[in-house]
């Protein structure tokens, strides 16, 4: 349950950081958002080493003994593998819009697992 719970927040919080660029536009609330990833922001390699391990686990899991492989761990794997990009492959990150709609989905993915039974 704990591993399922980690999975989650790395998907939102890994989400939230690499959707930020689209974040910062919106009106009103977008300064305030943009404040809080630039907090968030030097730990998201911790995020991202989170979601790989946590999508990991339960890709593990459910390949051997569970019903089948859920979306979630793959979005999971997806966010870890793109919050520690530069740190794995040395090179440039993919597009910064693609990326920020790949948080967006993150994020929506990572709230459907909280409310999702295990």
């Amino acid at each position: 349950m704990i591993m399922a719970l980690l999975l989650d927040l790395a998907n939102i919080v890994g989400g939230f950081l690499l959707a930020i660029s689209l974040l910062r536009k919106l009106p009103r609330a977008g300064d305030t958002l943009g404040r809080g990833a630039d907090r968030v922001a030097p730990f998201g390699w911790v995020v991202g080493v989170v979601a790989l391990v946590a999508g990991g686990y339960y890709l593990l899991v459910h390949i051997f003994d569970g019903p089948r492989v859920f979306h979630f761990e793959v979005v999971g794997i997806l966010v870890g593998v793109a919050l520690l990009w530069d740190r794995l492959t040395k090179r440039n990150a993919p597009p910064a819009l693609l990326l920020a709609i790949f948080g967006l989905i993150a994020i929506v993915v990572g709230l459907q697992g909280l409310v999702t039974p295990d």
